[in-house]
Formats: C-alpha cells, structure tokens, sequence
C-alpha cells in the first residue's frame, strides 16, 4: 500500500493539494486514549502555511474534523479518521503547468508512472499530504508521552551556508518556537531569517538541516536487519517531500574517525548500562541501546522559484516557465514538525511491536 506507513500502528493518507481536502486513518490507535480537536490542531497550527512572513502566503486555517474513531472524547480502537479541508487553493495560478514540466518536481515522473497527473500544485507530492502525517503524529506523541514519557524536538541548525553553533543539550519547544526559522539559537536564527527574505527577493531558494533528538526512548525497541529502528526512520524522513538526506550519530563524520575514537563505551550508571559517548545515535545494531536518539535531515531548495528556467512540455519541446503560485522559499522551518510526527509514527510502532513481541507470547 504505497499511501500506508506502518505495521501496526499503521497510517493511511489521502487527497491533493488543490483537492477539495486532505486527511488521513489511523488504524491500530488503541482504545481509550483521551484525545481533543486541541491536541490536534496544536501541530497542524505549527505546520500550517502564512505562519510567518518567511513561508508561502497560502491562507488556510487547516482546521482538523473527526470523522470516526471517537467517542465522548475517547478513541474506541477502531479506524481514526481525521480531514482538513481546502479553502486557499487558487488554482488558476497552474494553468501553464498542465503542458510544462516544472524543473525538479514530480511532474515528469508522475507523468511517466501514471500517464496523468494533478497539474495543479503537484497534487499527492505537494507537501500539503503532509497534513494527515502531522495530524497522525500528535496521537502518536502522546501514546509515547504516556507510556514512556518520551519527548521528541526537531529544530533548524542549518540555512543555506548558515549554520547555528553545535546544540549538545535538549532544546526546550519554547526556545525552538522563539523565532519563525526554529533555530534555538537567537543570534543564527535572525540571520537565517534574513538569508531567506535575501533569497525570496531574487525569485530563489535555500534548503537546510533539521537536528531531531529523542530523548526516554526505552532499549530494545528495533529489530534486525530489514527493520531496524534507525533504517526504519530514514526511510520515514526521506518519505517526505523535499529530502536529500539523512543520517544518526555521527553520520558522515565518523567515518572520517578511528574506531578507537568512535566507539561508545559502556558504563555503568544508577545499576542502568549507558554509554560514555553517543557516537551512535541511541541505536546500536538497529535497536536502541537508551540513549538520547539523534539523527539529522537534509533538505533541498525549494523546487519552484520565479526565475525564468529551461524545459519541456507534454511533447518533449523545449520551452521555458517561470514559477507560479505561492510557495515557501525554504521549506525547513515549517518542517520541523513534520520531522517530529514522522519520527514519532516510527517509535509508536515500533514501541507496539516490542510489547506484542515480549508481552503477548510466553514460553
């Protein structure tokens, strides 16, 4: 099911950006989860666009509706249903799309697999899809809050070639939302800010990185070889629109160390086993060894920009197009809470599967 994510506690999200809605089922929510609208809408409201005067102008309150899966303010164990619907579409603004590709989107390629596609704000591959994603993962945070007091902050540490000082501590949600880029970092945030208005005055764009940290997260949880936690949550991170890139721990510059520097030692704490370092990102061997779980996103300029650039239509001619619509002139900062419902949606299923694994059977 190429809309699904999951196993057991499994996503299914549905409709286009210029569609009359969009949403997304949950199936495998336990029962008797206390769960509000304002629980809800409080990540919608951080992903929503017109936010800020560094994101797109699109006006929509992205309102959440249940639609199934509560009852008297509680999930019964059956499909949770949730939609947000549409009202700031303008799709005239796509007319010229129909024949021309845009460069970098998916509109060759949609073309190519489907033989049609939604000219019309990139349909499915808008970010917009990422609503139902972001709408799941409220519930999903608050099943893991409950159960094992997990938190889990994503923020901004890098804007084109601006780059915050290495964050080592857990970042508080307040200073994360300080600014409108969610760098928790004052003195960068406010130039990533003005990079971005730099940008959006030319017609251009810049990409950047999203750090996400999880911290409470218990060992254990992953499995072997094909699912394990830290393959489970690049394939969720690079699922979303925009990424180029993902790596934990060390990442890119470990590879650059001997193993006698990076290797993480065992120690003993308080009768519990930790390590004296975290090189590994809180996963060892693709099951979480306790540790503060730490993986990084790499995302691309936006792909639409109002400058004049090479193409081809329908029938393969050369053409040119110039950008339309309204569109962020960098994606990252309102991304960060998609990075954390993602990652939240893999620790739920995977924190399921360990409980079925261990609990359920007994020999």
């Amino acid at each position: 099911m190429p809309n699904s994510f999951g196993k057991l506690f499994t996503i299914s999200t549905w409709g286009e950006s210029h569609g009359p809605s969009v949403g997304v089922v949950i199936d495998g929510c336990p029962p008797l989860l206390s769960l509000t609208q304002t629980e809800v809408q409080a990540e919608l409201d951080r992903r929503r666009p017109g936010q800020s005067d560094i994101s797109t102008p699109r006006k929509e309150a992205d309102t959440v509706e249940f639609l199934s899966g509560l009852f008297e303010g509680t999930t019964t164990g059956q499909p949770l249903a949730m939609l947000v619907r549409n009202a700031d579409a303008r799709s005239e603004a796509y007319d010229e799309m129909r024949e021309k590709f845009r460069p970098s989107h998916a509109d060759f390629t949609y073309q190519t697999k489907f033989g049609v596609r939604d000219h019309r704000g990139g349909g499915r591959s808008s970010a917009r899809e990422t609503i139902g994603r972001v709408a799941a993962g409220a519930v999903a945070k608050k099943i893991l809050q409950l159960a094992h007091d997990i938190e889990i902050r994503a923020f901004v540490t890098h804007i084109h070639q601006i780059a915050a000082p290495s964050i080592t501590r857990f970042p508080t949600l307040a200073e994360v939302e300080a600014t409108a880029v969610r760098c928790p970092h004052p003195a960068t945030a406010a130039k990533m800010i003005e990079r971005i208005k730099e940008v959006r005055a030319e017609g251009d764009s810049v990409g950047g990185i999203i750090e996400c940290r999880i911290r409470r997260v218990p060992a254990g949880w992953g499995e072997p070889v094909f699912d394990r936690l830290e393959a489970d949550l690049a394939k969720a991170m690079l699922s979303l629109p925009a990424t180029k890139a993902f790596e934990i721990g060390s990442g890119f510059t470990g590879t650059m160390l001997k193993g006698s520097q990076h290797n993480d030692a065992f120690v003993a704490k308080r009768g519990k086993v930790h390590t004296a370092t975290n090189n590994s990102g809180g996963v060892q061997g693709g099951i979480s060894n306790g540790q503060e779980i730490i993986f990084r996103v790499g995302f691309k300029p936006t792909a639409t920009i109002m400058q004049m650039q090479d193409t081809v239509d329908l029938q393969g001619k050369a053409t040119q197009l110039k950008g339309r619509g309204r569109h962020d002139p960098c994606v990252v900062p309102r991304a960060v809470v998609i990075v954390e419902a993602m990652a939240a949606l893999v620790l739920v299923d995977h924190c399921m599967r360990q409980a079925a694994q261990n609990n359920t059977f007994k020999f």
